[in-house]
């Protein structure tokens, strides 16, 4: 076990925070946990410099097949092993310390920040439910991860009751409640599997339950409360209301969500024994309150300014901004007082599949002949794609796209829609395709922008965050699109190091997130400007995309809810006579 060091901080010239342990500088460590790894960040508090860094892969990933001893899961099923995360923290911590060359005793505080919503049943002391006895072959004893869509019948009884009793808190997140969030998953146990819904003391957030794995200490933020727990105006939904979707649910909210919610940038303990042991950390240093990967990345892109939003691209986006006042944005995720930094509403908005529709079509799209050519190169396939679909003028592929290959998050909020692609012709070749992929995206963020600004709501500067922004062809294509300016965050982490300036704050580096944004912060301003004549074409093409949009999504034609229907049934069947062969 490490001791204790005291520590000494004093304002530097530029507000900066200068400390020292032992006449060195001070560090803190923010751990991002993404969809399928986990990456540490060792940063430096006084000028947020990032000096080490390490990345480790889940063993278990994503879970959407099958699980060991259950056999083949349904469609739209996503899960975790929550030992994955625990594990992660043993191997990147370590690692990104002795990249960065720092003296673990030098560290002052931890914070993490997790996908979401990610949200798994435990006992009172925090044991996940699959990690029980005789458990681990229970589909629902497992965390379920924010793509995991399957409790979609769930979420339209939710809204249904919602609007049917007038429940004042439905128009805070767009009118619909997703099926990622955490009162879908939690009926959908209560439906299927009424055991484990019993059997869970708690209903905890993957970014609530880590930080429990920290500290040793149960706690609930504010942003996954807000965002993912319909957690408003100091409540949850009313017994009535959760009665009415099903007397046995009357007492979820009480009986296994219910806790003070804390602010974020809060500490929510020292650092165990036992987690000090594990990660190589000192014992006792400040652990920063939990908070979810896109909403702790806007104080790392800079100034907390209201109006700038921050689009975290990776496998899906997120798309954070902070506003003065409260308005209703049709299709939005949420508004969240405090949700993103305190004194201000947080609003989150989103697509589901973003990074994810490229790796898809990448690996299921590109004829051979290309993978080989990149091979000759030596250079990733995705960039080769990327290069041959730059090559090309707006509007030459003669296609239109819709990005819900996994649903659509916003402005629709239904996970029952699916991809399309018009104009396709036996000249069509891959990198047109991959193209419509790239700009159809694209327009799913201008309309999200557009429905901001129409509700009241402007947005002001647009920042670009996450793996995609090392795509200069796909960031030239948002810029056109949207018509803006794109300012680019100036760390290729950048949860790790929002959830690294939160840590300095726990630790009380500096007084608030805001403050410690200014210094530790990093953005590289509209590093793409849009071209003119681009644009133009793209506003042509826009105009399709959203007409498209509207006739698919808004009911003029239902087929994409009757081929999910059609595959469902031939699934279900094919399922049954496996059963009876065996």
């Amino acid at each position: 076990m490490l001791a204790l060091t005291k520590v000494s901080a004093v304002a530097g010239s530029r507000g900066e925070v200068r400390g020292s342990v032992g006449g060195g500088d001070l560090y803190v460590v923010g751990v991002d946990f993404g969809t399928l790894s986990a990456r540490a960040l060792v940063v430096r508090v006084s000028d947020g410099s990032e000096v080490g860094t390490a990345v480790s892969e889940y063993r278990h990933g994503v879970i959407d097949r099958s699980l060991a001893g259950h056999g083949e899961l349904p469609p739209d099923w996503a899960l975790q092993d929550p030992a994955d995360y625990t594990a992660a923290l043993g191997v990147v911590i370590p690692a990104a310390l002795r990249e960065a060359g720092v003296d673990p005793g030098q560290v002052i505080g931890i914070a993490t920040d997790f996908t979401a919503s990610t949200c798994m049943p435990v006992l009172a002391d925090g044991t996940p439910l699959c990690q029980l006895p005789g458990l681990a072959a229970r589909p629902h004893a497992y965390p379920k991860l924010w793509k995991h869509h399957a409790a979609q019948p769930h979420a339209d009884r939710i809204n249904a009751v919602a609007h049917e009793r007038g429940e004042k808190w439905i128009n805070r997140y767009g009118g619909k409640i997703s099926s990622e969030w955490q009162f879908a998953k939690a009926l959908q146990v209560l439906d299927e599997d009424a055991e484990m819904y019993r059997r869970a003391d708690r209903w905890i957030e993957a970014a609530d339950w880590i930080i429990w794995q920290l500290c040793g200490t149960e706690t609930r933020n504010a942003c996954t409360a807000g965002y993912k727990g319909i957690y408003q105006d100091g409540s949850y939904p009313s017994r009535e209301y959760l009665a009415a979707l099903d007397p046995r649910f009357a007492g979820f909210a009480d009986g296994k969500l219910a806790h003070p919610i804390s602010p974020l940038g809060g500490r929510a303990g020292g650092l165990t024994p036992a987690a000090a042991a594990l990660t190589g950390l000192p014992e006792g240093i400040a652990v920063a309150i939990g908070n979810v990967d896109a909403h702790v990345t806007v104080p790392a892109a800079g100034p907390v300014a209201p109006g700038k939003m921050v689009a975290i691209m990776g496998t899906s986006t997120c798309h954070v901004m902070n506003g003065t006042a409260l308005a209703e944005v049709p299709g939005m995720c949420g508004v969240v007082d405090g949700g993103i930094v305190a004194g201000l509403w947080g609003y989150e908005a989103g697509q589901s599949g973003v990074g994810d529709i490229f790796a898809w079509f990448t690996a299921n799209g590109v004829p051979g002949e290309f993978a080989e050519q990149a091979r000759r190169r030596g250079v990733p396939l995705p960039q080769l794609l990327d290069e041959q679909a730059a090559a090309q003028p707006p509007g030459a592929n003669g296609l239109i796209a819709l990005d819900w290959e996994n649903g659509n998050r916003s402005v629709l909020v239904d996970v029952g829609l699916s991809g399309a692609i018009v104009g396709l012709t036996l000249a069509t070749t891959a990198p047109e395709i991959y193209r419509a992929l790239l700009e159809a995206t694209a327009f799913g963020t201008r309309l999200i922008i557009e429905t901001f600004k129409a509700s009241g709501v402007p947005v002001t500067e647009l920042v670009v965050a996450g793996g995609l922004t090392k795509s200069a062809p796909i960031m030239q294509v948002y810029a056109d699109v949207t018509r803006q300016p794109l300012s680019v965050i100036g760390s290729a982490q950048g949860p790790a190091l929002g959830s690294a300036i939160h840590a300095a704050v726990a630790a009380g580096a500096y007084p608030d997130v805001p403050a410690a944004a200014q210094v530790m912060g990093r953005i590289e301003t509209d590093v793409y400007r849009p071209d003119a004549a681009r644009a133009d074409v793209y506003d042509e093409l826009y105009a399709e995309y959203a007409r498209l949009h509207d006739y698919f999504g808004r009911g003029a034609n239902q087929v994409m809810y009757r081929l999910r229907a059609i595959r469902d049934r031939a699934v279900a069947g094919r399922a049954g006579s496996a059963g009876e062969a065996r």
